[in-house]
C-alpha cells in the first residue's frame, strides 16, 4: 500500500506506527490467553501491563466483550468471570505520545461453531480496507462492510461505527458506518481511522446494559470531597481526555468517588453495549492512515 500521508508529519506518522506495532504484540498475546478457565481480569491486566511496557499508555481500558456484548465491557476490580464456551471480542487501544492505535479480534471458544461469524467480521474488515483511499466516501466503505457480512448470512451492527482517531482522542471524525449510507464523510489523505465491522446473529442493533466500568472526563470543575479531588487530579494528569477503568484506582473509596463524579456530570460513563435481541457479536478492527491511493494499516 502507498505511504503518502498528506498532512501528517514524519514524527506523527512514526508515532502512529509505533503505537500500532505495540498494539499488535499486546493483542496477539491477549488472544493467546483467552481459554476456558482463565478470568477476564487476568487477560485485561496482562494486556494493560504490557501496554505500559511497550508504549506510553492505554488509549482506553482493554475491552473484553462476550457473546451478545459488543463494546465497553471491561472487568471490575474484583472480577472473577471465567471464559467458557464463549465468543470473545478483544478490543485494545494503545498510544505513543498521544497518537493512538485501536484494533480488535474475536476468539471463538464455542464447540464446533458452523455460523462463520468470526470470519464474517474479518472478511468485512478486509473488504473495507480495500475500499479506503483519499476521496472515497465513507458510505462506500460501509457498503462493502454490509455486503460482505450479509453474504455470510449475518447482519452488521448498524448503530456502531468506525471512527477517526486523533492525538489523545480515541473517537473523532470521520465516522465510518457499518452499512451503506448516501452521504458519508469524504476521506482525506492524512486521516487516521479505525474501521471496526461488527457482525451479529441478531437484528443488528445494540443498546445500553446496566453495567458501567469505563469513564472519561466530561468537564473539569471544583468538587468538595477530598477523594473526588484526588480522582480528578489523577484523571487530568494521567488520562486527560482518554477513557479509563474504575478498577485502575487503588482504593475502593476512590472507585466510589468515580461513580459520584459521573452522577455530578464531571465524568462520562460508558455502559456496556449489548445486542438488543441477544444475538452473538463478532468484531474485527484495524487502524490505518489514509493515503492518496489506499491506506497504510498500522495495526497489521
Amino acid at each position: 500500500m502507498s505511504t503518502g500521508v498528506g498532512s501528517l508529519s514524519a514524527e506523527e506518522r512514526q508515532s502512529y506506527r509505533a503505537a500500532g506495532e505495540a498494539l499488535r504484540t499486546v493483542l496477539d498475546e491477549a488472544a493467546e490467553m483467552v481459554e476456558p478457565g482463565v478470568t477476564q481480569l487476568e487477560v485485561a491486566e496482562h494486556a494493560e501491563r504490557r501496554i505500559d511496557e511497550l508504549a506510553d499508555g492505554t488509549a482506553f481500558p482493554v475491552n473484553i466483550s462476550v457473546d451478545d456484548e459488543a463494546s465497553h465491557a471491561t472487568p471490575g476490580r474484583d472480577g472473577d468471570r471465567e471464559f467458557g464456551a464463549d465468543l470473545v471480542c478483544l478490543d485494545v487501544g494503545v498510544h505513543v505520545d498521544g497518537y493512538i492505535a485501536d484494533a480488535a479480534t474475536t476468539v471463538d471458544l464455542r464447540e464446533s461453531p458452523d455460523d462463520r461469524l468470526v470470519e464474517a467480521a474479518e472478511a468485512a474488515l478486509d473488504a473495507a480496507v480495500d475500499e479506503v483511499a483519499a476521496g472515497v466516501d465513507a458510505g462506500d466503505v460501509g457498503a462493502a462492510i454490509e455486503e460482505t457480512i450479509e453474504d455470510y448470512g449475518h447482519t452488521p451492527v448498524l448503530n456502531l461505527s468506525g471512527h477517526g482517531v486523533d492525538r489523545y482522542d480515541a473517537h473523532t471524525d470521520p465516522g465510518i458506518p457499518n452499512r451503506a449510507v448516501d452521504r458519508g464523510a469524504r476521506l482525506e489523505a492524512g486521516d487516521v481511522v479505525a474501521i471496526e465491522p461488527f457482525a451479529t446473529t441478531g437484528r443488528g442493533k445494540v443498546g445500553e446494559g446496566s453495567l458501567t466500568e469505563i469513564y472519561s472526563l466530561e468537564q473539569e470543575r471544583s468538587v468538595r470531597d477530598r477523594t473526588a479531588r484526588q480522582v480528578m487530579a489523577q484523571v487530568t494528569e494521567q488520562y486527560r481526555t482518554l477513557p479509563f477503568a474504575a478498577r485502575w484506582f487503588d482504593q475502593s473509596r476512590a472507585e466510589m468517588a468515580v461513580r459520584r463524579l459521573e452522577q455530578q456530570g464531571v465524568l462520562h460513563g460508558y455502559p456496556v453495549l449489548k445486542e438488543t435481541t441477544g444475538g452473538l457479536v463478532s468484531q474485527a478492527e484495524h487502524t490505518m492512515i489514509v493515503t492518496e491511493d489506499g491506506c497504510e494499516v498500522t495495526t497489521a
